[in-house]
């Protein structure tokens, strides 16, 4: 069979792309290395049938409304608004830290005199990041800062990322700010919530189109050749587009080094019990070894006698068999790794590199979806795209 795109995953950016090229007649080729569809948000039920999130808990949240609109073309909605509270030497306080949190650890006239000040420093509904606020001059403010740093953020930055919050790039610590609000939920976007039947029926729906033809459990370099000027897809020369969403040293064997990620184990557990801690998401920030546990029942809303809970431990990824990369780390040296493996494209024409792993950044789920529908939006006007 003749294809005229090539993309190599079948993650959200992915199959976004696929349905918006294959919507304009071309015939698209996905090559999926995993057995399944829908990347790291795949979803299944388990033996007990509780459905749950194979790579950890993923919640859809934007104010973009075509994100929004696109993704609804495939899914109904589960709608409810994501509260995660950390586990504090024992107490349960709502995080990001906000001013509802202010009040459960500090006594009522001091929290009231301290809301005002941090009301009139930043404005309500702000949001400011935790460095920021260690820098203000007001100490009462500082003291606050402090509380955060100490409790909240420092140790599960550091089980996180490895490293201390100071030698982490700022656009990842301003994704843990300080709310100057009184909304526990941990996003503030207007759209937030579960594909109602589970991501992975969504991604089914996404890709059910006669001109889209997916292949799980291939390793796209066993089909495609990357030489210094064109792409060979088994063997044969391929003019079409090629969108590649895979780590960008592993295309390439690695043969500059490898780029630095940050992996997770998972440990799911069934509990023959209706409830373990009455929240979708507790965070573990001044102790044990685990990040976060997850309780999935009350992510989706499912009903069921019995509950699963998974707990996150966060490692250096290393390219071993079973490890998966899932969150980049952000320094100087690695961009220039980085920008070392593309230019190993940049003589191939129609070759797109999309998504995380491939573009070596976070992105959230809605900005991984514009970012699909801009790069389908450029190819088919035949203007290309920025790689």
């Amino acid at each position: 069979m003749m294809f005229d795109s090539v993309i190599i995953g079948a993650g959200i950016a992915g199959s976004v792309a696929a349905r918006e090229l294959a919507e304009t007649g071309k015939k698209v080729l996905i090559l999926e290395q995993r057995d399944h569809i829908g990347g790291n948000c795949y979803d299944e039920k388990d033996e007990h049938g509780i459905l749950v999130h194979k790579y950890g808990p993923h919640i859809f949240h934007t104010k973009e409304q075509r994100a929004y609109d696109y993704l609804s073309r495939f899914t109904k909605w589960y709608e409810f608004g994501h509260e995660v509270v950390a586990n504090v030497h024992g107490k349960l306080i709502p995080v990001p830290f906000n001013l509802n949190t202010l009040h459960m650890v500090y006594e009522k006239e001091q929290a009231d005199v301290l809301e005002q000040k941090l009301v009139d420093a930043f404005g309500m509904d702000s949001r400011v990041p935790i460095l920021k606020l260690r820098e203000h001059q007001d100490p009462e403010i500082r003291q606050i800062a402090d509380y955060v740093y100490e409790n909240i953020f420092l140790h599960y930055t550091m089980k996180q990322w490895g490293q201390t919050p100071e030698e982490i790039d700022p656009a990842v610590t301003e994704r843990v700010p300080v709310l100057i609000s009184h909304d526990n939920r941990y996003f503030q976007e207007p759209w937030q919530g579960m594909p109602k039947d589970g991501y992975t029926a969504m991604f089914q729906a996404m890709l059910d189109h006669p001109d889209i033809t997916v292949e799980t459990g291939v390793d796209a370099r066993e089909r495609l050749e990357f030489t210094d000027k064109q792409v060979l897809l088994d063997k044969v020369p391929f003019t079409g587009e090629v969108i590649y969403t895979g780590p960008l040293d592993e295309l390439f064997d690695c043969r500059f080094g490898r780029l630095a990620y940050r992996s997770l184990n998972f440990d799911f557990v069934y509990m023959d019990q209706e409830d373990y801690q009455g929240h979708s998401v507790v965070n573990y920030t001044v102790s044990e070894d685990f990040t976060r546990i997850t309780e999935f029942k009350y992510l989706t809303g499912q009903k069921a006698p019995g509950t699963t809970i998974v707990r996150e431990y966060p490692f250096a990824y290393t390219g071993a068999p079973g490890e998966i990369p899932y969150y980049s780390i952000a320094s100087e040296e690695n961009r220039k790794l980085y920008e070392k493996y593309k230019e190993l494209l940049l003589g191939i024409p129609n070759v797109y590199l999309l998504g995380r792993l491939a573009e070596y950044q976070y992105y959230n789920i809605d900005a991984m979806v514009l970012k699909a529908l801009k790069l389908a939006d450029r190819i088919k006007e035949g203007t290309g795209a920025v790689r």
